[in-house]
């Protein structure tokens, strides 16, 4: 089997799409992921697989600890740009609407739903790395979830 026709296989999933944010020192990290699952409810914890060689892998490493922003349909430049499809942002994010969970680490505005993590586990996976967080604090927000299917961004609508 090929890479490509794994990749093809896996594109007919659909996944709902999230920005993966950590912080070094002065620098907010972030990256599009849509490999994120909830694994546990006591104590609440989520895995989300990073790729990697990315710069918001080894800041959720070095600090142990990421946020979840769970973007909605009218948030999909955002994924591109977190993907590296978009242009690209500055490393303080002043061109985002965010705030800082209190973990100190950058949160979308205008999601579907946040999540702060300490990082608890890390477990080689190929490519990427499986983190494991344990959910610190939740919040909902409104708006329709963005889906990633066959390549493209869906709506539920």
């Amino acid at each position: 089997m090929s890479n490509q026709q794994f990749r093809d296989a896996m594109a007919h999933l659909p996944a709902g799409v999230a920005v993966i944010s950590a912080r070094l020192g002065d620098d907010y990290r972030g990256l599009t992921a849509s490999s994120l699952v909830s694994i546990s409810l006591d104590p609440p914890m989520v895995l989300a697989g990073l790729e990697r060689d990315s710069a918001t892998r080894a800041a959720v490493v070095e600090t142990r600890a990421f946020n979840v922003s769970v973007l909605t349909r009218t948030q999909e430049f955002i994924a591109d740009r977190f993907a590296g499809r978009a242009p690209s942002f500055d490393p303080l994010w002043r061109t985002l609407p965010h705030r800082l969970g209190a973990n100190g680490i950058p949160l979308l505005e205008d999601c579907a739903a946040w999540l702060e993590c300490r990082l608890v586990q890390v477990h080689e996976a190929g490519d990427h790395d499986i983190c494991v967080g344990e959910v610190t604090a939740a919040a909902v927000g409104s708006g329709d979830p963005l889906i990633l299917w066959d390549r493209t961004f869906w709506t539920l609508h």
